[in-house]
């Protein structure tokens, strides 16, 4: 089978080195489409692969009419909102992602005067419960809202305390900080009514999806509340907007938070690990798409 990792920002060279260890060691070849700029390459380099590795490049539609013989791709990192999911189902392609590989560096993003504030995490993941347990050593008094998880499964775990719902989550802490991925629901839904549910000098922290923020809504709050601050590692579309509450507003010019060596590397052997098992037995753990 032909592996390709398919790359407009490389992985770096340990890690390819580590996923065409792993692929030559399950019988399979590797081949590599490195800091491309035209996706007419991709196109061709996708045409006889058998499976495809990505980081944040966008597998289209018409990626997939290309890749004839594609059978499974794998987003090296949690978010695969770059995978068109409807694309791959109708053409019987495993879609799948790499949870965990990059939590820590997502979770390590954070830092201020933190000591006995009380930090609320929208969505208790991976991610999510690496930042609690990085919180609980600042001192903070942690809080966790997951619509997947029960309240029991949430303090069972020790490091957060379950609240009822969303808002609650919001009307409860300081800080907020969002895990959450961009979905048809979640889309939009961080927005004016909810985050205006926040303390007197509150924080949000984004360091999931700019599309699940409502950018006109969180402007128009802003504006209105000179307390809040805003703090993300994606930058929004209305950056140029936001730039206006100076000393309130931070933004990093492309998403760092899982942009470590560590991370690249767990991500990168980790999609190879779960295409050679898929070629293998065909597990389909971390399947994202059914």
């Amino acid at each position: 089978m032909k592996v390709l990792v398919a790359t407009e920002k490389p992985f770096a060279k340990v890690a390819v080195d580590g996923i065409r260890e792993v692929v030559e060691k399950n019988g399979h070849t590797l081949a590599l489409l490195e800091k491309y700029t035209d996706v007419n390459d991709f196109y061709k380099a996708v045409e006889d692969a058998d499976a495809l590795i990505v980081r944040s490049d966008k597998v289209t539609k018409e990626v997939i009419d290309h890749a004839k013989n594609l059978k499974i791709v794998v987003r090296a990192g949690a978010g695969y909102d770059n995978l068109d999911l409807e694309a791959c189902t109708a053409r019987g392609i495993v879609a799948m992602n790499t949870p965990g590989q990059n939590s820590n560096a997502v979770a390590e993003l954070s830092g201020s005067e933190l000591m006995g504030k009380k930090l609320g995490i929208l969505a208790f993941g991976n991610v999510g419960r690496n930042v609690a347990r990085i919180a609980k050593g600042f001192g903070m008094d942690v809080y966790a809202y997951d619509a997947f998880l029960t309240a029991d499964q949430i303090n069972e775990s020790g490091m957060a305390k379950a609240v009822a719902n969303q808002d609650a989550l919001f009307e409860t802490c300081d800080v907020v900080s969002l895990h959450i991925p961009a979905t048809a629901e979640t889309k939009q839904s961080i927005n004016y009514a909810l985050v205006n549910k926040m303390h007197k000098g509150g924080i949000l922290v984004n360091s999931a999806r700019k599309e699940v923020i409502n950018e006109p809504e969180l402007l128009k709050l802003m504006a209105e509340r000179t307390d809040l601050k805003y703090i993300t590692d994606i930058m929004p579309d209305a950056d140029a907007e936001f730039k206006a509450f100076e000393g309130r507003y931070f933004a990093t010019p492309k998403k760092m938070g899982a942009q470590t060596e560590e991370a690249n590397i767990n991500a990168g052997i980790a999609a190879a690990n779960q295409i050679s098992n898929f070629f293998a037995t065909g597990c389909t753990k971390f399947q994202v798409n059914k």
